[in-house]
C-alpha cells in the first residue's frame, strides 16, 4: 500500500494557495491510503488499484500528461467495468473519447489485442463555437487522424468521428458489453442512451464519466429522467462518475 498524490485540481481560483492548504493537511494524516488529485481527497484507503501490476503498466504505457495521470481512478473504474465485460456478449463502446487515451489503457489492460471483441469510438473531435460541448486544448483538424494513428496496431478498434447520433450510421455493435459514455453535454449523452441502451446486455456496465459532477448537472438530471423511466438509478461514486450496471 502507498498514496497517491497529484497536483491536478479543476476549477480553483488560486491553485497555488489551494495546493499549499493540501499538502498541510496532507501533512497530517499519518500512514498509507491517501488519495489527492482530480478534485478528490481520501485518506485511510486501499487504493487497490495501485497493486494492480497490469493496470499500472498500461497506464504508465499511455498516460502521458499530468491530467491523464490525475485521472487513474477514473480510469481504473473503466478497466475495472471492460475486464467485467468481457465476460459477456458483445463489443465495447465509448461515445466521447477525445484523445483515445482512456479507452487505450482500458484496451492494453484487458487484452483487446488477442480477443475478437471490437471497440468503437465515437467524437466529432473538434470545437466550434456554438457547440454544446466545451473546447478541449487537443481538439482541431489533426485530432481524429491522430487518435486513429494511435489505434492504428489494433484492427478491431473502430474510429468514427461525427455527431451523435448520426455517426451511428457508420457502424455500431449489435450488442454492448461495456459502455463508457463523456460528451460533456446533455443532449448528446441522452441521444446516446436512446439509441444502444436496447443493445447493452444484461449484467453489462454503463460509466457515465461526468454523472457526479456539479458542472454537468445538467447531465445527471437528462439521466435520471432516463432511467427513472425503466425504473433504474446511476450510482454516483466519489470519482464523479456515474455507474449502471444493465
Amino acid at each position: 500500500m502507498s498514496n497517491y498524490l497529484s497536483g491536478t485540481f479543476f476549477g480553483l481560483p488560486n491553485p497555488q494557495t489551494f495546493g499549499s492548504a493540501m499538502q498541510a493537511v496532507v501533512n497530517q494524516v499519518p500512514g498509507d491510503g491517501i488519495f489527492v488529485g482530480d478534485n478528490l481527497f481520501t485518506y485511510g484507503r486501499n487504493l487497490g488499484f495501485l497493486d494492480d501490476a497490469r493496470f499500472m503498466a498500461a497506464v504508465n504505457r499511455h498516460a502521458e500528461t499530468p491530467v491523464e495521470r490525475a485521472i487513474i481512478w477514473r480510469t481504473h473504474t473503466l478497466c475495472w467495468a471492460a475486464k467485467h465485460g468481457m465476460r459477456l456478449e458483445g463489443d465495447f463502446v465509448e461515445c466521447g473519447c477525445y484523445k483515445g487515451v482512456s479507452s487505450h489503457i482500458v484496451a492494453d489492460y484487458v487484452g483487446l489485442e488477442s480477443s475478437p471483441k471490437h471497440l468503437y469510438l465515437y467524437d466529432l473531435f473538434y470545437h466550434t463555437p456554438g457547440m454544446n460541448h466545451h473546447a478541449m486544448a487537443e481538439h482541431g483538424s489533426e485530432l481524429v487522424d491522430k487518435v486513429r494513428q494511435r489505434f492504428a496496431p489494433l484492427p478491431n478498434v473502430h474510429v468514427i468521428q461525427g455527431e451523435i447520433p448520426k455517426s451511428f450510421e457508420h457502424g455500431v455493435p449489435e450488442k454492448i458489453a461495456f459502455m463508457h459514455i463523456d460528451m460533456n453535454n446533455a443532449e448528446g449523452e441522452l441521444a446516446a442512451l436512446e439509441h444502444l441502451y436496447d443493445r447493452v446486455q444484461p449484467g453489462a456496465v454503463i460509466v457515465f464519466d461526468d454523472y457526479g459532477w456539479l458542472g454537468y448537472r445538467a447531465q445527471k438530471m437528462a439521466e435520471d429522467r432516463f432511467f427513472e423511466r425503466i425504473g433504474k438509478q446511476i450510482l454516483e461514486i466519489p470519482t464523479g462518475q456515474g455507474i449502471l450496471v444493465k
